[in-house]
């Protein structure tokens, strides 16, 4: 498991240590006891998205003997707000749609295999481009949970979300496609509160398309930022979106 990984993790794990600590509290008091029982209701999320790109470099050695790999090192926090719609399909079951916005970006670093780590010119060294993004999603999931026990109600989420980046393109190393289709799978847990309902959640999204743009007009004479492109056969988005429900 990777550090980012176990990062997520444990900041989830201190959350519902902390929310299943003052559920307790109030644990003989049954919170909003037919909530959910409504056929639909609705809400709001906010939350943080880490942006992750899986490439696959292929080793393109270009004319001058240089030979690139590309990586994403680090993960740095974005911003999500999202509205939902959640209908009631049975005791264990509910189908939830949540349009909404993520804002972030991810760092590629580029390293020249076939260079000297003293070149003068660090220009044919390492490299680096922050690609930013402005997803608008429309992800749909299914809710399935557990018994209520007291005021908690663990569940886990899978579904699909349709992404598309408003973001505009800029004559840089790579260009990404605009349009995307991730999986996801996820878990939370649901906290009755005397007004609302709180659930906190941590959800996998995985692309499905390979977003690299091959077909590089703007690049035609430029062969110092062509190679980039040329050097990886896929990009495919992931994601990792923590948010906290209000519903």
């Amino acid at each position: 498991m990777t550090r980012f990984f176990r990062h997520i993790i444990c900041l989830m794990l201190l959350v519902l240590c902390a929310l299943v600590a003052v559920a307790q509290d109030n644990d003989m008091i049954l919170n909003r006891q037919y909530a959910d029982m409504k056929k639909l209701h609705f809400g709001f999320s906010v939350g943080l998205n880490f942006q992750d790109l899986n490439i696959t470099n292929n080793g393109h050695i270009t004319e001058d003997g240089e030979q690139w790999w590309a990586d994403v090192p680090n993960h740095s926090p974005g911003f999500c707000v999202n509205v939902l719609a959640d209908w009631r399909l049975g005791k264990h079951f509910n189908l939830r749609v949540a349009p909404g916005m993520y804002f972030g970006n991810k760092v590629v670093q580029f390293r020249n295999s076939m260079a000297l780590i003293d070149e003068p010119d660090n220009m044919h060294v390492r490299q680096r481009q922050n690609v930013k993004a402005t997803y608008l999603v429309a992800p749909v999931d299914l809710k399935v949970s557990s018994l209520r026990y007291h005021n908690l109600r663990p569940y886990v989420t899978t579904g699909v979300m349709p992404v598309w980046d408003l973001s505009k393109d800029h004559s840089e190393q790579y260009q990404l496609g605009k349009m995307d289709v991730m999986l996801s799978v996820g878990m939370g847990c649901d906290f009755y509160l005397p007004f609302f309902k709180l659930c906190p959640e941590v959800k996998f999204c995985f692309g499905l398309k390979n977003m690299l743009k091959k077909n590089r007009p703007d690049l035609q004479d430029n062969p110092e930022m062509m190679r980039f492109t040329e050097s990886v056969d896929k990009l495919q988005n992931n994601m990792v979106v923590v948010t906290f429900n209000f519903e």
